[in-house]
């Protein structure tokens, strides 16, 4: 029988509270680095944990209450000024948070966390009692020691530095390995280091204490996603009203309904029913809208977790480095912002590796030792705006061109033709990223094609600016929710289709005349901007009967283009249904319209990667001749 029989329900909510604590108090240590006299800070903290440590004791997790109490004690220590907070007290204080993380992993799965490793808990004793202990400087030192020596570093009862140090990063521990014959090259590999632009020779950072960390077991469980969301009362309360609202029109409706089956219908009657309908209008809208509220979620909730790998990360590569955040009461679909964490993880430690210049660089440019990144969330219409920017060394676009190149990505006369901005998209191609070398700290097998990958699953795009010694700016743009897209329904022939209103400029009429052929693929100028016309009869493989009549001026991450239609029939906001048992390609799913016809929903993205040269001429371009 499991340990949790019948406390379900409690543990769930344990886990979700303890959770939420947890990365208070991580982002509280953060700032206590900054101000370690904070009084008010040390309270919170040891208040937090002390809650952490009460909830586990009502569970009966033992391992964990042990743990929470010891950290509790040196908590206690240092609000009442016994100690004074050093960096290697802190390193043990996050090495302690990181493995009660990981517990609460292991309870999320109905298990029973182990204890605490020996020398996490050797490590907290000693500084309690006012004793040096510097884990990093124990583990450089762990071959020396023939106690600790003894013991092999795959199993017995002595340190595992590999789980302790990937508890220090808030990971989960790898598997037990054997070090690695040569040390990797850090991040997720040389060619993406090698974009951002060094003034000198890349100067050699220390050599990490513990060994690297290897592939995921694959009998590693993946976390399940959550299906629980807090939701403010009032916000329920509205969408009861709503819902009250629309069950007296409904009765108003069914009542002229019946007057009209009678016979009557004169004027007043059928002012009643217009009425009627316009009300039930209204109020499927603002239900519509309250509903979605539900769903909307503060990304600060996301935010919360990334002060502490930035710390952790740049302590680990000798850097100094403050993540500083804003916009965190912005709100954003809750399914996104499960989503969005593994591209945010990895955007946010590549700018903490590979974007901010290492203390030697900064000081030889003039720059102020400590780095910033910030990290910033906005609602800007109906879009969400998240920037990850760095005050870093910058990217050099020759080099990426030269890098794409060599790794035959691109050919060397399409590279001379790029600006620096679509050179500095080419870091998202498969394969930019050298993938057989990779470390622990930013690489993890996920190139930045995998990030863009993830972010164009949520419908959103994602940009990328730098200027050389001035830092980079990668700017991610989402909808407000994956629940409702926001469409443009077109026609091709008699065929609607719907293309995301997100990646729509304008509508502009097409004269055959107007249309040009440059290298064999038609263009049009279009404010003085020549841009690309593509056909989207020929790119979802129709024949052309007519030449389109209409063109839709389309902002794609990568270009600007003219997608050729027959005719438009107006904006939406759809809720999109997935195709059951297939996947046709391009398309992202199917809707209804106002008349009750299936509207497929094009994944214009799918589609320009599949036809990247449907630009030839057709039919509209014949025409001219």
């Amino acid at each position: 029988m499991s340990h949790f029989a019948g406390m379900e329900d409690l543990l769930q909510d344990f886990l979700t509270e303890a959770g939420e604590l947890l990365s208070d108090v991580d982002n509280k240590l953060v700032e206590l680095e900054k101000r370690p006299a904070d009084k008010s800070l040390l309270n919170d903290i040891f208040r937090g944990f002390h809650t952490i440590k009460g909830g586990a004791g009502f569970l009966n997790v033992n391992e964990l209450v042990e743990l929470c109490h010891r950290t509790e004690n040196l908590f206690d220590k240092l609000r009442t000024a016994e100690l004074t907070l050093t960096p290697d007290i802190m390193d043990v204080i996050m090495a302690a948070t990181g493995v009660v993380r990981d517990m609460f992993s292991q309870l999320a799965q109905a298990q029973v966390p182990p204890p605490a490793e020996k020398v996490l808990l050797e490590a907290l004793d000693t500084v309690i009692a006012g004793g040096h202990y510097n884990l990093h400087g124990a583990a450089a030192q762990a071959e020396a020691a023939p106690a600790i020596a003894a013991v092999p570093a795959t199993g017995g009862e002595g340190p595992d530095w590999d789980v302790m140090y990937h508890t220090l990063l808030g990971e989960p521990p790898s598997v037990p390995h054997a070090p690695p014959a040569a040390a990797p090259v850090p991040g997720g590999g040389e060619a993406l280091a090698a974009a951002h632009a060094a003034p000198h020779p890349e100067i050699p950072r220390p050599s990490a204490a513990v060994p690297a960390k290897p592939a995921a077991a694959p009998h590693q469980v993946a976390a399940a996603k959550e299906t629980t969301i807090r939701v403010d009362t009032t916000r329920l309360d509205q969408v009861l009203t709503y819902t009250g609202e629309i069950g007296l029109t409904k009765n108003r409706l069914t009542s002229l309904r019946a007057d009209i089956l009678a016979g009557k219908q004169d004027a007043s009657t059928l002012k009643a029913l217009d009425e009627a309908v316009s009300q039930l209008d209204l109020l499927v809208g603002d239900l519509q809208n309250a509903v979605m509220k539900t769903r909307m979620q503060p990304i600060g909730r996301l935010f919360q977790k990334y002060p502490r790998l930035a710390r952790d990360l740049a302590r680990q590569l000798g850097k100094d480095v403050e993540l500083l955040l804003s916009g965190e009461d912005t709100e954003i679909d809750k399914t996104m912002i499960e989503d969005l964490n593994d591209p945010l993880v990895h955007l946010v430690r590549n700018a903490v590796d590979h974007g901010v210049d290492s203390p030697e660089e900064r000081a030889a440019a003039g720059k102020p030792l400590k780095s910033v990144v910030r990290l910033s969330a906005a609602q800007v219409g109906d879009h969400i705006i998240i920037e990850i920017a760095d005050d870093g060394r910058g990217m050099r676009p020759d080099t990426i061109r030269h890098k794409a190149v060599e790794k035959g990505l691109i050919d060397l006369e399409t590279a001379n033709s790029l600006d620096d901005r679509q050179s500095l998209q080419l870091i998202f191609l498969p394969g930019f990223s050298t993938k057989d070398q990779i470390s622990d700290v930013s690489g993890r097998g996920v190139g930045m094609d995998v990030v863009k990958t993830n972010i164009g699953k949520l419908n959103g795009r994602i940009d990328i600016s730098s200027t050389v010694g001035m830092g980079t700016t990668i700017t991610i743009s989402l909808p407000l929710t994956l629940a409702i897209l926001p469409v443009l329904l077109v026609r091709v022939g008699d065929q609607p289709f719907a293309v995301p209103l997100s990646m729509v400029r304008e509508i502009t009429p097409i004269d055959p005349r107007d249309v040009k052929q440059v290298s064999g693929r038609a263009t049009m100028v279009v404010r003085e901007e020549v841009l690309p016309v593509r056909s989207l009869a020929s790119m979802i493989g129709w024949p052309e009967t007519a030449a389109p009549a209409f063109g839709v001026l389309m902002q794609s991450a990568d270009s600007t283009f003219v997608l050729a239609i027959d005719g438009f029939i107006g904006r939406d906001d759809v809720v999109i249904k997935p195709l059951l048992d297939i996947k046709p390609k391009g398309i992202a799913g199917a809707t209804l319209s106002g008349d009750g016809s299936v509207v497929l929903v094009l994944d214009m993205e799918e589609l320009l990667r599949m036809h990247p040269d449907s630009t030839r001429a057709t039919l509209f371009t014949r025409a001219v001749h």
